[in-house]
């Protein structure tokens, strides 16, 4: 261990779509009071030019980003590696490097970040600084001798009033992590555990005094299922529901606006009630909701654990309808084991939906890492439906970015073969 400590630099990748996580990471290293310079690259050459420019003695770069995105950043890594000579220490963190260590370091990262990542940047800046074994950091993947990745002790799952959603930035407010709705082709649950963890309306309020501090006025929020906020079941709790929304109105300016249940985050059909409608109109400014249908298909969303059939997704879009709400409808295609009537029923969902006056946001299903259906085979979808669905969109009644996901798909599902689950070999230490 050094007489002094040793000044460690972080450099982030920082890129648009993965800011949310990287603002929790940096609040952490806030809040712990943890010295570091701290550099944002938003290009590759402009992240080579920060860890290359930096007189730190330790260069730690923070990498995140979803399954789909694995490919492109790792042909970044590389371009970063080669500007900058070399130089630092690439973490790569996130959903994809929690579920694939070992192809994330094959890829060419050092280390992988395994889980809730607060914990382990917290320790990970403090044993750069004490120049301490990496090994004793909790939370990572390393590479030992023989190219196998070698996985430290689990980081902690906190409460999350533990660390803030942000510091000193702005964003979406966490309010909810984990998911007790275990869906086959979702990532959320399967990394941050099958319960709700919520953040209290104290934090979220503390929050929103710092928001409006900076002259902001709109405050959304992040959670995997918004009326379930306070609840430990599925049954949702509208008694601390308004116990939020009045606590953050409360903390707004009179021009303040609150969004609940629209991006980035959604509401689940069986939840969406007059009594939730009728609380949401006191409260919220989004003139729109986000409800996950998934499938028209009850054989298919009883396949994928989703919980619930299709009878109350119709009741949800009626009756947000009705309060004044247009539906955003999420739909997804080619899950595992669907027919081509499953998918007909889908799209009769789809278009019964759309004349009742909701949107289809539409997306194809893609093998996850870190899902059960990681190894699954998607289903084919045929040239009537992708001529439906274009017929959907051509008349404003669905969007979405599903061809491009059956690309992602096609490319996560080769990584798989090439990694396949029971071929993995992890090692623990520390």
């Amino acid at each position: 261990m050094p007489d002094v400590a040793l000044a460690v630099c972080v450099v982030v990748r920082y890129r648009k779509a993965v800011t949310y996580g990287v603002h929790a990471l940096l609040a952490a290293l806030d809040t712990a009071g943890v010295e570091h310079e701290l550099r944002l690259g938003t290009t590759a050459e402009e992240t080579a030019d920060h860890i290359l420019a930096t007189g730190a003695d330790r260069v730690l770069v923070l990498w995140s980003f979803y399954s789909p995105d694995a490919e492109a950043m790792a042909a970044e890594l590389a371009a970063v590696s080669e500007l900058s000579g070399g130089r630092g220490l690439h973490i790569a963190g996130g959903v994809h490097a929690t579920a694939e260590p070992q192809q994330v370091l094959d890829s060419g990262w050092d280390l992988a970040g395994i889980g809730e990542g607060e914990s382990t940047i917290v320790s990970l800046v403090r044993a750069l600084q004490q120049d301490e074994p990496l090994t004793t950091v909790p939370g990572l993947a390393i590479k030992d001798a023989d190219g196998v990745a070698l996985r430290t002790r689990p980081a902690p799952q906190l409460p999350l009033d533990a660390f803030p959603s942000f510091a000193g930035r702005s964003g979406p407010i966490e309010i909810t992590r984990g998911c007790r709705y275990t869906c086959r082709f979702c990532q959320t649950p399967f990394m941050f555990g099958g319960q709700f963890r919520h953040r209290s309306v104290a934090s979220v309020r503390a929050h929103v005094r710092e928001l409006v501090g900076r002259g902001l006025r709109d405050v959304r929020f992040i959670t995997p299922t918004s009326l379930s906020y306070g609840s430990p079941g599925p049954d949702p709790d509208l008694g601390k529901v308004e116990e939020l929304l009045a606590g953050v109105k409360e903390e707004l300016p009179p021009h303040g606006r609150v969004f609940f249940g629209s991006f980035p985050s959604e509401v689940r059909p069986e939840h969406v009630t007059p009594e939730a409608m009728r609380l949401l109109k006191r409260y919220v400014a989004n003139d729109n909701l986000i409800i996950g249908a998934q499938s028209g298909s009850d054989r298919v969303l009883a396949a994928s654990g989703r919980g619930h059939d299709t009878s109350p997704v119709r009741d949800a879009v009626r009756i947000a309808v009705e309060h004044g709400f247009r539906p955003n409808v999420d739909f997804i295609f080619g899950m595992p084991g669907e027919s081509q009537d499953d998918q007909a029923q889908s799209l009769q969902l789809a278009g019964d939906l759309a004349e009742l006056g909701a949107r289809i946001h539409t997306h194809t299903f893609m093998p996850l890492p870190g899902t059960p259906w990681r190894d699954a085979e998607p289903a084919f979808i045929p040239l009537a439906t992708m001529s439906e669905l274009d017929r959907l969109a051509q008349r404003g009644d669905a969007y979405g970015h599903w061809r491009k996901q059956a690309e992602h798909a096609a490319r996560l599902a080769e990584t798989a073969k090439a990694y396949p689950r029971r071929a993995r070999r992890r090692r623990t230490t520390g």
